[in-house]
């Protein structure tokens, strides 16, 4: 199963709803007249106010909601490191994974030997995982408890078994502020592959719908210089190319 993003909602009208807030704070109208002829030209001309203000307080007034699959629990491991949001995870505990389903890395993806070393070790989980399931639901019934929650007892000690890889599906939604925080690290070429493509799958999402408001993101040096040092990738005219020309 390959990445798959889907915006599944977003604050209507966002980029006129920031502009809204930053005229708020720039000039005497009151809440009424706030919106009052907020024409596109003058909503690009208040974004580009803020953002070379380093004005971002009134660019979290809007908020994007993302459906995610085919991605590893790595990657929500890393994911849920982002605080300002809101996630909802598909369960170990009350779904029961009858054949899980797993990422494999690129690189072992591509290597033969390595690869059947993985999906060897991918199968020896499910089999591990089957049989602590009757292991521990036999041994509940016996203790009286009911089919039904004898198996739901089971499943929440089995799926310790479970590697990283296994596949997993989340929701999860970001105002725009904490968004360009996440893209700022998660884009960069340093990230981990998986929340890497992530991170580029979801701007190109948010661009459709807001155009203006993530024109500049992306990692730290699409509009600065290389934050990393010497652990720079060293391909900063690549990185530029690629997140300002879309």
């Amino acid at each position: 199963m390959g990445l798959k993003v889907k915006l599944l909602e977003y604050t209507p009208n966002p980029e006129k709803l920031v502009a809204s807030a930053a005229k708020l704070c720039y000039s005497a109208v009151g809440v009424e007249e706030i919106q009052e002829n907020l024409e596109e030209n003058k909503v690009v001309k208040f974004l580009d106010m803020l953002m070379s203000y380093g004005h971002e307080s009134p660019i979290e007034h809007v908020s994007f909601t993302f459906g995610v699959e085919g991605v590893s629990r790595s990657l929500t491991h890393q994911l849920v490191r982002h605080r300002i949001g809101s996630y909802s995870q598909q369960s170990q505990r009350y779904v029961k994974l009858e054949q899980f389903e797993y990422i494999i890395p690129p690189e072992i993806e591509k290597n033969e030997e390595a690869k059947k070393v993985f999906v060897r070790s991918m199968e020896e989980c499910q089999k591990s995982y089957n049989k602590l399931v009757e292991i521990l639901k036999s041994k509940y019934v016996e203790d009286g408890m009911s089919k039904t929650n004898s198996e739901k007892k089971a499943i929440e000690d089995a799926r310790y078994v479970f590697p990283n890889a296994c596949e997993t599906k989340v929701v999860f939604t970001m105002n725009a502020r904490s968004l360009m925080n996440f893209f700022k690290h998660r884009c960069c070429n340093r990230a981990q592959w998986e929340i890497r493509e992530l991170a580029y799958q979801m701007l190109m999402e948010v661009r459709k719908v807001a155009p203006v408001l993530f024109k500049y993101s992306g990692p730290n040096c699409t509009n600065a210089p290389c934050p990393e040092g010497k652990m720079s990738c060293g391909k900063i005219v690549e990185v530029r190319e690629k997140y300002l020309s879309k």
